[in-house]
């Protein structure tokens, strides 16, 4: 892919906020794989340490974050790009700029987002980070019917338009989940590729506390984009109290004698209600994936009239 190509096809937005020991080496390795300077955008949230100097001294347009967070540093780059694609990373050196052309290259085969999945070594992430990371995948791939790795990774190429159809309500690091969420839930043309990833340089601002937020925003995600998926799945949890109220009657019907009939009957009750909410959980999984389906096909036709 020439200078040409990325010059029209890409701009690189990067967030960043008391990055000096990283930003300069971000931006000397992104113009080493044949990125022009004029496809960077450095978008600072008020960095005191003497981030914005260096971003200066290198030549690259740097824009003034409007709000605070990730969030709001992406919603304001959006307002400077004319590119049909971004990519974004950050300002801390852990994203090689090696893997941009690779990600863009994957996009271009049909993709909305390709997300760049991070591949450990020991020493770049901390064990309860990355167990953290690989719950909240889990749990996003539960409630969106997805198969990704990292949905959390701070590398992403992704379709302009796509980013314009956010309405950025979710502040913070919850900006990669929620677009994710978006992408899976509209079109489905959502993939990644392994990617590596470094020890990040600079004090980390992602904080353990910040993952409890991250999957209170998978659930309110979940209750936008399929509620009836989030209220059949809360349902079948009555499975559990239902089995485990039914074991304990059914062990002091056969072995003491003790007949509870009140107990036993809502132990039928629950164990019922789950089982259906579980059935219907499924149907609705089903269902999601035919509309996906459904609208692919729309938007085929309207690209082939087009």
């Amino acid at each position: 892919m020439n200078y040409l190509n990325l010059k029209e096809l890409l701009t690189i937005i990067i967030p960043t906020l008391n990055e000096v020991e990283g930003i300069g080496l971000v931006i000397d390795e992104l113009l080493s794989v044949g990125i022009p300077k004029d496809s960077i955008l450095v978008v600072d949230g008020g960095s005191t340490d003497g981030t914005v100097d260096v971003v200066k001294s290198k030549g690259i347009k740097l824009i003034i974050q409007e709000g605070r967070g990730k969030a709001s540093a992406i919603a304001t780059a959006l307002k400077h790009v004319k590119t049909p694609y971004i990519a974004v990373l950050d300002g801390d050196y852990t994203y090689p700029a090696k893997h941009i052309p690779e990600l863009l290259k994957k996009a271009l085969e049909g993709y909305d987002e390709v997300l760049g999945s991070r591949k450990y070594v020991e020493g770049t992430q901390p064990l309860i980070y990355r167990l953290g990371n690989y719950i909240l995948t889990k749990l996003f791939n539960l409630l969106f019917n997805t198969k990704l790795s990292d949905v959390l990774t701070g590398m992403y190429v992704v379709k302009t338009s796509k980013l314009h159809e956010l309405n950025f309500e979710f502040s913070g690091f919850s900006i990669e989940v929620e677009l994710v969420t978006h992408i899976a839930s509209t079109s489905g043309r959502v993939t990644e590729i392994p990617i590596e990833y470094r020890r990040r340089l600079g004090k980390k601002k992602l904080g353990v506390l910040e993952g409890f937020k991250i999957a209170r925003d998978i659930f309110r995600l979940t209750w936008r984009y399929n509620p009836a998926l989030l209220i059949f799945l809360l349902g079948s949890l009555l499975l559990i109290p239902g089995l485990i109220l039914g074991s304990y009657v059914a062990y002091h019907y056969f072995f003491t004698g003790i007949k509870y009939y009140v107990r036993g009957l809502i132990a039928i009750m629950l164990t019922l209600t789950g089982f259906q909410s579980l059935i219907a959980t499924l149907i609705t999984l089903y269902v999601k994936r035919v509309e996906l389906r459904i609208l692919r096909s729309i938007e085929s036709l309207r690209s082939s009239k087009e």
